[in-house]
C-alpha cells in the first residue's frame, strides 16, 4: 500500500494458536503493524486445537490487550468471552460461534466511537463473522474484505455435522447476503473460488495461505534429526502434523499401519492435538500397532527441523472435503522441501497443485490399502526432483511477502 492504513480482523482464531486459522491471522497481523499499520483484532482466547483455552488466559471476561513500538503499527486486541466446548460437536461449535457473535458486537459498539478504521477484515469460519464487519461498516464506512479459509456450511452439510436441511437453506441464505454485501471477497485456492461463484455472481480474489520460506527451509542431513526424535537412520518416517479431528479421517493411517504391520521400514508418526486423538490411540492399541508413534504438537522453535525429519508427510482427507477446505499444513511442508501423500480426487484444488507442479504423490481417501500401495512404490522411486519442486513452488507462489503485497494491492485498487 502507498501509505498506512488501519485494520480490524475479527475471527474466532488469533494469535498464539499455533495451527490453521489461528496462525495465519496472527502472521498476517504481525507482517501488516512490522510494515507500519495500525491493527485492531477482535477475537477471543486461544483454544485451538486443543478445545480449552489456554494458559496463562482465564477467558472469563472481556479483556483488552495494547501493543505498540515506534517502529511498528500499534496493535490492539480485544478478547472476548464465549462457550468453548471440550467436544467441537456440530451443534457445539454453532453455539460457541454464536456466543462469541454476541460478545463481539459489544466491542463493534465500543469501537464506533473511535477513529475510524480504514479495512475489515472478517475471517471464516464462521460465517456470520460477516455481520459485525458489515456493522461496523453501516455507521464507519469502512472497506469489509470477507476472507473465506473454509467453506463452513457446506463442509458441515457434506460431512454430516449437522442434518436439519431447513436449518442449511436458513444459513445458504444468510450467506449469500453477506457474499453480496462485502466490498471484497476472498478465498485460499482456485476450486473454493469456483463454489464461491456458483453461490453468487461476483470477483472472488484469490488470497492463498503463505508460508515464511526464511523461517521454514530445508535441511538435508536427517540422520542427526532422526535420531533426536528417537528413531534410526534407516527407518522411512511418514508423518502427518496438524488437527486431529473426526472430519481429517486420520483412522486411514491407522488401517494402513495395520496393513504394514509386518514391514520393519515404515513408522508412521501422528503429532498434533484433538478431540479425534483418543481414538485413533485406542484403535492403535486394539490392533496392538508398534509402527506407529502418538507425539504433541511441536514447538515452534523446532518445528523446522521437525518437518525435515520426516521422509514423507501425509494429508489426509476425506472424499467429501472436496474443495471444501485446503490443508494448511501444505505450506510448510513444501517450504522444507517435503514429499506429501496426498489423499484427494481428481479435479480438485489440491490434487492439481500435487500432480501439475509435480511436489507430490496421490492415492485414493479413505482407502488404507491405496495408501499402502502408493507409499511402498513411494519407497522405491527417486524422490529428490519433487523436493526441489517443492522448495521452488513455496519460494515464488506462496512466500509471505510476494501473497500478501499482491493482496494488499488488489483491495486498494478503486
Amino acid at each position: 500500500m502507498s501509505f498506512n492504513k488501519s485494520f480490524l480482523l475479527i475471527s474466532t482464531n488469533y494469535f498464539p494458536e499455533p495451527t490453521a486459522t489461528g496462525k495465519y491471522n496472527g502472521e498476517l497481523i504481525d507482517w501488516l503493524i512490522k510494515k507500519g499499520h495500525d491493527c485492531t483484532v477482535i477475537t477471543t482466547y486461544p483454544h485451538y486445537p486443543f478445545w480449552k483455552i489456554q494458559p496463562p488466559y482465564k477467558g472469563r471476561f472481556f479483556k483488552k490487550e495494547i501493543f505498540s513500538s515506534a517502529d511498528n503499527g500499534k496493535l490492539t486486541v480485544y478478547r472476548c468471552p464465549c462457550y468453548i466446548p471440550s467436544v467441537p460437536s456440530g451443534a457445539n461449535r454453532l453455539l460457541m460461534e454464536s456466543t462469541f457473535l454476541f460478545s463481539s458486537i459489544f466491542i463493534i459498539a465500543r469501537l464506533l466511537f473511535k477513529m475510524k478504521l480504514d479495512y475489515v477484515l472478517a475471517i471464516a469460519p464462521p460465517f456470520h463473522m460477516a455481520l459485525p464487519a458489515l456493522l461496523y461498516r453501516f455507521f464507519k464506512k469502512a472497506v469489509v474484505i470477507f476472507h473465506i479459509q473454509d467453506l463452513q456450511v457446506d463442509a458441515a452439510q457434506g460431512l454430516g455435522m449437522l442434518k436439519n436441511k431447513s436449518l442449511f437453506n436458513v444459513l445458504y441464505k444468510i450467506e449469500r447476503v453477506f457474499l453480496k454485501k462485502s466490498n471484497f471477497v476472498s478465498s485460499i485456492s482456485d476450486g473454493m473460488i469456483r463454489k464461491i461463484k456458483f453461490k453468487i455472481d461476483r470477483d472472488v480474489i484469490l488470497f492463498p495461505n503463505w508460508v515464511d520460506t526464511n523461517q521454514l527451509h530445508y535441511i538435508a542431513d536427517k540422520t542427526l534429526l532422526k535420531n533426536k526424535w528417537g528413531y534410526s537412520t534407516n527407518q522411512f518416517i511418514c508423518l502427518y502434523s496438524g488437527g486431529i479431528g473426526e472430519k481429517q479421517g486420520l483412522d486411514t493411517i491407522i488401517n494402513a499401519a495395520n496393513l504394514l504391520k509386518g514391514n520393519n521400514k515404515f513408522k508412521f508418526v501422528i503429532c498434533g492435538s484433538g478431540q479425534y486423538k483418543s481414538v485413533l490411540q485406542q484403535m492403535a492399541k486394539e490392533y496392538n500397532l508398534q509402527n506407529v508413534d502418538f507425539l504433541p504438537l511441536q514447538d515452534k522453535v523446532v518445528f523446522n527441523e521437525f518437518l525435515n525429519m520426516a521422509d514423507l508427510h501425509l494429508i489426509i482427507q476425506k472424499s467429501q472435503a472436496g474443495d471444501l477446505a485446503l490443508p494448511s499444513k501444505l505450506t510448510s511442508i513444501l517450504a522444507v522441501g517435503g514429499i506429501t501423500l496426498v489423499t484427494a480426487n481428481p479435479q480438485t484444488t489440491l490434487y492439481d497443485l500435487i500432480t501439475k507442479n509435480d511436489v507430490g504423490f496421490i492415492c485414493k481417501p479413505e482407502d488404507p490399502q491405496s495408501l499402502v500401495d502408493t507409499l511402498l512404490n513411494i519407497y522405491d522411486d527417486n524422490i529428490e526432483g519433487k523436493r526441489l519442486n517443492a522448495i521452488s513452488y513455496a519460494k515464488k507462489y506462496i512466500h509471505i511477502d510476494n501473497v500478501i503485497n499482491d493482496f494488499l494491492l488488489t483491495i486498494e485498487k478503486p
